[in-house]
């Protein structure tokens, strides 16, 4: 795996979800506001530079959850912003937001050439989580292959943060749930979101193209 893709994962990890700020003065951004890419850094190119005929063709939206998959009673969530080839990687994202603006989470996927490099990347940003997530520590969960999860707080502790990463296939998924601080999401939803994403992946995903 190259130093420019190990960068440029833990780059994406670093920044955070910059569109959800949910905490017990703030809510998650307002719905007329434009669509920004959940935990992506900011692009070194200008967004309006033409794409290849690769990048236009390599659209992986349809394998992200929607907006119903995530919705488990008793909150309801829509669809916030999604962005196809976050930060020039291949791949996908979606933002989900609640009624309230209570809660919000964050669905990334990116999409490798193969196995291999999937696992190995996940494993070279898995060590970045700790930047984002104070009052956890990493535990393995039986979601994909080589699943993490972390709870805790955000650095500022404005709001409960949980992070999920595995890889299914070639993919590495990353969901991000975030709250308010005395209001965490529970594992078993953090689970069964996982697992939902896991299975569109497996199906939908072909091993390589």
């Amino acid at each position: 795996m190259s130093l420019t893709t190990t960068h440029r994962l833990r780059s994406l990890l670093i920044t955070g979800l910059a569109t959800a700020v949910v905490g017990t003065a703030g809510a998650c951004a307002p719905a007329d506001s434009p669509p920004s890419t959940p935990w992506a850094a900011t692009p070194t190119t200008s967004s309006t530079a033409p794409k290849s005929p690769k990048s236009q063709a390599s659209d992986y939206s349809h394998l992200l959850l929607q907006a119903e998959d995530v919705s488990i009673p008793p909150d309801t969530f829509t669809a916030r912003s999604s962005n196809v080839n976050p930060d020039g990687q291949s791949g996908a994202s979606a933002l989900f937001v609640n009624a309230d603006d209570t809660r919000a989470i964050a669905d990334t996927i990116l999409i490798y050439p193969d196995v291999e490099t999937a696992t190995a990347t996940l494993k070279q940003a898995s060590a970045a989580v700790s930047t984002m997530v104070t009052g956890g520590q990493p535990q393995p969960v039986p979601v994909g292959s080589n699943g993490t999860v972390i709870s805790g707080t955000a650095p500022d502790g404005s709001k409960a943060v949980t992070l999920l990463m595995y890889t299914q296939g070639r993919a590495v998924v990353r969901l991000e749930f975030d709250s308010n601080p005395d209001d965490p999401v529970s594992p078993q939803t953090v689970a069964s979101v996982g697992r939902m994403q896991q299975i569109a992946l497996r199906i939908g995903l072909p091993e390589r193209e």
